[in-house]
């Protein structure tokens, strides 16, 4: 709603009109209404499905070709994730001074040539070469996509957005790896990369056709701002001395910030358990419920199936719960089925406890990222969008590394009912130390 202005970091967290001021909550709908949101979530229904195939193709490629180890393949991850991690919080400069449109237009168009390098590929390291580069693009377009997301949509519909966007990322967990398989095994992987990249190439053209804007000083101030001092814009200067001020901006924000601080170490934290749990689950299955590779894809699946319901209940039972208080529900969702797992060496266990955990996950991120949205100032919304992004990715890694020297050390059960220990540790110190503290009203 235009005009109305925040005065204290409490007030934001809620999507209760009451508390906040705004207009009840936008559906998925009412948000897919929105042009530039209708398009855009089409460019990520499309490049995220076009991934999904080339990902698993050259997976396929170097387990079943190749004849790569399990480490070879667990780099590949590495390989794509760590260029994220390690420019993540660079990226954002560049991000909030480049011109909008063409950062994502280029980075689509430059990502579909990559693809294509695909087909020439021959030997593992070609591959890890250029899934890197990808992600190196990646790591300027999702920050931009934020920024795009945040312009376009009304503050009241921002959770419907980032539900609606995770939604894509949830459901291909759910129908992907049975398409994968299919166009794999009939056609190839040749068809999986030239597929790829033609979804880079229908996702540039998309945003092409829009008419995208920054949202500019005078519009912050019709905007509803987070905090009452005003957030630095990028450094006038495009020199590259001012690379590293501008970067102490973005994170000055975020340390200063209660709400936003918790919810991002809320959110690497339950990506970190995500990585620990990802290369896990199979080993589980085998050794602790002594069951079949069948077993192993049902725990999988339910997991995508739970991020998918997850993403739905939020806005349709969620819709006046504190985004705070939905990120608490998520992380202790996630404990609960990690106890399921630990202590209940059962099928039907494992069945529940990951239906939860996914369901939990959606739990954290869909608030998380509509919180930091919320709370961000314009002028900073892609400093602080990838600095989330790298954290978010260097925890995956972290889980993907630590995962088998623990699991080495203590066992697939005792992983599990650390890291869910440490969910309730994070949200005990959540309420001691993260929430903001209440601010008097003034006239």
């Amino acid at each position: 709603m235009r005009g109305v202005r925040y005065h204290n970091q409490t007030m934001s967290t809620s999507p209760n009109p009451a508390v906040t001021g705004l207009p009840e909550p936008m559906s998925m709908g009412e948000v897919l209404r929105v042009p530039i949101m209708r398009r855009l979530w089409i460019a990520q229904l499309v490049s995220t499905f076009g991934d999904f195939l080339a990902l698993f193709a050259v997976i396929g490629v170097l387990t079943f070709k190749l004849k790569d180890t399990a480490q070879q393949v667990t780099g590949l991850q590495i390989a794509y994730l760590l260029p994220i991690a390690v420019l993540g919080i660079l990226a954002g400069v560049f991000v909030d001074r480049w011109p909008l449109k063409p950062t994502l237009v280029v980075s689509d168009l430059t990502r579909s040539a990559l693809c294509l390098l695909l087909l020439l590929a021959t030997k593992t390291f070609h591959f890890y070469a250029i899934l890197a580069c990808i992600s190196i693009l990646s790591s300027f377009f999702s920050p931009a996509q934020g920024v795009a997301i945040r312009s376009a949509v009304p503050m009241h519909g921002l959770r419907s957005a980032n539900a609606l966007m995770q939604q894509v990322l949830f459901g291909m967990r759910i129908v992907g790896p049975g398409l994968a398989t299919i166009l794999f095994t009939t056609f190839g992987p040749r068809i999986c990369y030239m597929a790829d990249a033609a979804s880079f190439l229908a996702s540039g053209c998309l945003i092409a056709s829009l008419t995208l804007k920054r949202v500019t000083p005078e519009d912050k101030q019709s905007l509803e701002t987070p905090l009452d001092t005003p957030a630095a814009a990028p450094s006038a200067k495009p020199g590259l001395s001012n690379i590293l001020p501008d970067m102490r901006q973005g994170i000055s924000f975020i340390v200063h910030h209660a709400a936003v601080l918790f919810v991002i170490v809320a959110l690497a934290a339950g990506m970190f358990v995500l990585g620990c749990f990802g290369p896990l689950i199979a080993v589980y299955v085998r050794d602790s419920l002594h069951a079949s590779t069948k077993i192993y894809g049902t725990a999988s699946t339910m997991i995508g199936i739970g991020m998918f319901l997850g993403v739905n209940l939020l806005n349709t039972v969620g819709k006046k719960i504190k985004n705070s208080t939905l990120v608490y529900g998520g992380l202790g969702g996630i404990a609960i089925g990690l106890c399921f797992l630990a202590f209940l060496l059962h099928i039907w266990a494992t069945v529940i406890g990951t239906l939860i955990i996914g369901i939990a996950v959606a739990g954290i991120v869909v608030p998380s990222n509509t919180l930091i949205q919320q709370e961000t100032p314009a002028a900073l919304m892609g400093r602080v969008g990838s600095t989330v992004m790298s954290l978010v990715f260097s925890a995956q890694i972290a889980g993907l590394i630590l995962s088998g020297l623990l699991a080495n050390r203590i066992g697939v059960r005792h992983v599990f009912a650390v890291c869910g220990l440490l969910l309730v540790v994070l949200i005990i110190a959540g309420k001691l130390f993260m929430e903001p503290k209440p601010v008097p009203a003034t006239t």
